[in-house]
């Protein structure tokens, strides 16, 4: 029962945790989208109340006139609607979900004993720091650097090296699929961080002078603004490379190959790349940049790189044909391998393989998990070999009999 009720936790923490994603994301694109699609005004009226920028949309059958104030209104007639929810709740979420299925599970799902043999204990708290970690990296890198002259420069620099550095230990330390996921959790985790630590304090302070009534120093309010919208284009450089280290670690081609690091690395950096072309693409069309498609152009050859880099060989044939596999041979297998997780005791996934009935029930997704995707046993937590994962194969193919 607890396995089963865990299961559903797991699913719900994660379908909360994508819808709360979307969200956080989605406010993230259209604000980098108006900035660089809002035009200064020409009307006489909108430039005497402050505003710097301004355009027009259609969506859902009304029109909208978005306006960005350079220095604060003198008065906001309606509700201050903040964005920040969204990004506490995909964290909060996210980290419950972590819980849940790695720091819970941790001696099946976060460690690997032939890189680390260490106690489940020990394993999460070094996860967890992981988190930590990066935040406090990337946050002094920034105070340091961050407005220096070519700042910018110097920080994507640091951090692109920093990042490099993560993969690789991560995967010296955690299971495949637990660094993927680990290295997106850290960049997250410093993407809600900067909208909790700097960008919504940043905005309370200026709006709390803007509507004290009192007179405030503008250009000592300034660095908020400036601060504010560094971190918040940091988040949106940040976005893709996170999607891709959340979606991989799903995909054991990738983080069972043996430079699965460097495949990591090198198609974060091709998604920082291509929302690189997005985000410039806007301003290019209005005459304010350069054109983006290399960034585009260089995302692209790299992602078609490692897709050829991980092309399979060509499978060799058999001069004999394969013997016929008995159900009895399968069947020992599965009591080895398998049955610690999908046993009497213990049903993952809702999965039972301990009778012969349950195993022909379950075949077509025995053979999916552990023949063609090979992501059981996790971890191969239970030493599986390519042999045996054929033998079952070829008794699948041959009608899944168990008589």
């Amino acid at each position: 029962m607890e396995t089963y009720l865990l299961e559903w936790a797991n699913l719900l923490l994660r379908w909360v945790h994508v819808i709360t994603a979307i969200a956080w994301i989605g406010s993230s694109f259209y604000f980098v989208f108006l900035d660089n699609n809002l035009q200064k005004p020409n009307s006489p009226d909108l430039l005497e109340k402050g505003v710097g920028g301004a355009m027009w949309a259609v969506h859902g059958g009304g029109f909208y006139n978005p306006q960005k104030y350079m220095v604060a209104p003198k008065k906001i007639h309606t509700k201050l609607h903040w964005f920040y929810w969204e990004s506490y709740s995909t964290w909060l979420s996210g980290f419950a979900l972590f819980t849940v299925l790695y720091l819970y599970n941790a001696g099946t799902f976060l460690i690997d004993k032939s890189l680390m043999d260490w106690s489940p204990v020990v394993a999460g708290s070094t996860a967890v720091g992981f988190l930590a970690a990066f935040w406090i990296v990337y946050d002094v890198v920034c105070r340091v650097f961050g407005f220096r002259k070519n700042g910018e420069l110097i920080v994507a620099g640091l951090m692109i090296v920093v990042i490099a550095f993560a993969s690789w230990l991560a995967n010296q330390l955690f299971a495949g699929r637990a660094a993927f996921l680990l290295v997106g959790a850290m960049i997250a985790t410093a993407m809600s961080a900067n909208v909790f630590f700097w960008i919504i304090p940043g905005q309370r302070k200026v709006v709390a002078a803007m509507t004290s009534g009192e007179a405030y120093d503008a250009n000592a309010l300034a660095i908020h603004g400036k601060r504010g919208k560094q971190r918040s284009v940091h988040n949106t450089y940040f976005t893709l490379p996170v999607i891709f280290a959340m979606l991989s670690n799903h995909y054991s081609f990738l983080y069972t190959h043996e430079h699965r690091w460097v495949l990591l690395f090198v198609m974060m950096f091709a998604g920082a790349l291509i929302r690189q072309f997005f985000v410039q693409r806007h301003a290019f069309h209005l005459g304010r940049a350069a054109n983006p498609w290399p960034f585009a152009a260089v995302g692209v050859v790299l992602i078609a790189g490692v897709i050829v880099a991980l092309k399979p060989a060509a499978p060799v044939a058999s001069a004999a044909p394969a013997a016929p596999v008995a159900f009895a041979q399968v069947k020992t297998v599965i009591e080895q391998r398998c049955y610690s997780c999908h046993g009497e005791q213990v049903q993952m996934k809702n999965v039972r393989l301990d009778s012969p009935e349950l195993i022909k029930q379950h075949a077509q997704n025995v053979y999916q998990q552990v023949v063609v995707s090979k992501q059981m046993p996790m971890n191969n937590a239970t030493g599986i070999t390519d042999e045996e994962r054929a033998l079952i194969g070829r008794w699948f193919q041959s009608g899944a009999k168990v008589d």
